[in-house]
């Protein structure tokens, strides 16, 4: 196949849906006989994966990735910020934790030093660059995603993810723009001229995101943007429901059910203030027998037929505010009710006895009582364990991944007791043996009934396929290609 430039799609602002517009791209290419592969320098999310190779990079490359049917690799994703609180975050440079970054520190120097006086500083950019290069001699072409908004002017100098990786990737830029948050006209011509001239002429299209309503209502509007800012708008890609992609930015959390329902199993996932990987519940939440919702409501999850514990970037503090909002003492309550309770990763670890953290890797707080309900006893230690595994459960053949840090005293990979089970693994919930298990014993599937048989890997190719058609519907296509061989 001819070699295409790399396309990157940059935004406006966050969750304006770039990653998923990037995965649309990654299976088209795909799909017309290209080799691609996605890349986003620097990523700054709670949800991770784990590669194949047992190291941890942001959720949206790992879909990407499946996206252009290929293995993750780091290299898709070399630099990785996982918040710890407002101020810091832990970085993850190819797949392993360097320790917490104080978020000024950070945007400020650029590169951070090794524990080591010995070991000489780590450039940020070039690490990021040799990353790019690196997928480069083997894929065509690089399916880029910028972060955030391409108009953060205060930190141009020390941009890492967006324009400035573009210029080095000699990649072709497509500003994506969201409609249904308003003012698009606003940040698509102010995000473009905010450039600087050099950085301007690298952005070759828009393609306006998550439109409602009659597209003929827009003809105008699309012919005064390209009129402004002197670029084409390649596409106004409409807002869908039935196309289930996983999305990492934790701002779609706002979009999720939120209360009980009746007729159906009440499933609450307790809304942690620091929850990460909720995709863990994709699966689960889009069974028919089930009513998923996200709650820090205590009536509620008292009231639901299973309680969630899921993971977190940091347990111990969630841990006291579960305390304090009186949401662990209504678990604890559901649970003695009879009520089956299921900890994920940090939920696991805060269901145990006693959660320990001498060194202060997560914060001031070294120690506290978990709710007990699970005899383990757990130690946070600097060492991050990330692996996919597989597992068996009732008999069945099973898959996940394991990303976290502290150890447990127990061999096992599932623990379980009455009315609990807690594990490390993240896409246990995924399995369709796990989910028969939890359900058979609620009241609304008394009669036996289960659902249909559920092949994960199918599922997500269907949806894969069914979101190129839709973009392929809506956006110049063959443009596309030409802006990407043009010499």
């Amino acid at each position: 196949m001819k070699h295409l430039h790399p396309i990157m799609f940059a935004g406006t602002g966050s969750d304006v849906g770039k990653s998923i517009v990037a995965a649309a791209f990654c299976r088209i290419f795909l799909q017309d006989g290209y080799t691609p592969a996605p890349f986003k320098a620097q990523n700054m999310a709670l949800n991770s994966y784990a590669t194949p190779d047992g190291l941890e990079i942001g959720r949206a490359q790992a879909v990407q990735a499946e996206a252009a049917g290929i293995a993750c690799h780091t290299d898709m994703n070399p630099l990785l910020l996982k918040p710890q609180s407002d101020h810091t975050s832990q970085v993850v440079l190819h797949g392993k934790p360097l320790g917490n970054k104080d978020a000024y520190d950070f945007w400020r120097e650029g590169r951070t030093h090794q524990d080591s006086p010995s070991q000489s500083s780590l450039d940020f950019r070039r690490e990021v660059c040799d990353a790019f290069d690196r997928l480069a001699v083997r894929y065509n072409p690089i399916v880029m995603e910028g972060a955030g908004s391409i108009a953060e002017i205060n930190l141009r100098d020390r941009d890492l993810v967006n324009m400035s990786m573009a210029q080095y990737a000699g990649a072709d830029v497509i500003l994506v723009g969201d409609i249904d948050r308003g003012g698009v006209f606003a940040s698509v011509y102010g995000s473009i001229m905010l450039q600087s001239v050099e950085d301007r002429k690298r952005i070759k299209g828009i393609i306006i995101n998550k439109f409602r309503g009659d597209m003929r209502l827009f003809e105008e509007g699309r012919q005064m943007l390209e009129d402004l800012c002197g670029i084409p708008v390649l596409g106004v890609i409409p807002y869908f429901k039935d196309i289930y992609i996983d999305e990492e930015d934790s701002v779609s959390l706002e979009q999720k059910q939120r209360q009980l329902t009746e007729g159906k199993v009440n499933v609450a996932v307790v809304l942690l203030r620091h929850i990460s990987n909720f995709t863990d519940f994709d699966t689960l939440e889009r069974d028919p027998r089930v009513n998923l919702f996200y709650t820090s409501n205590t009536k509620d999850i008292q009231q639901a037929d299973i309680i969630i514990l899921p993971g977190t970037k940091a347990t111990l503090d969630d841990l006291l505010e579960l305390r304090r909002n009186g949401c662990a003492q209504a678990i604890q309550h559901a649970h003695r009710e009879g009520k089956m309770v299921v900890g994920i990763c940090g939920g696991y670890q805060m269901l145990g006895q006693m959660i320990e953290d001498p060194d202060g890797l997560e914060g001031p707080i070294t120690r506290l009582p978990g709710l007990g309900l699970l005899p383990i006893h757990t130690t946070i230690t600097p060492e991050k364990t990330t692996r996919q595994v597989s597992f068996e459960f009732d008999g069945h053949p099973c898959q996940g991944y394991e990303i976290h840090q502290g150890i447990s005293d127990t061999r096992e990979t599932i623990l379980t007791t009455p009315h609990c089970i807690g594990t490390y693994i993240h896409g246990f919930l995924d399995n369709a043996p796990v989910i028969e298990h939890l359900l058979r014993d609620c009241p609304q599937t008394s009669d036996g009934s289960s659902a249909t048989s559920f092949d994960l890997h199918t599922f997500k190719e269907e949806q894969y396929n069914k979101l190129a058609a839709h973009v392929r519907q809506y956006v110049d296509i063959p443009r596309i290609y030409q802006i990407l061989r043009h010499e």
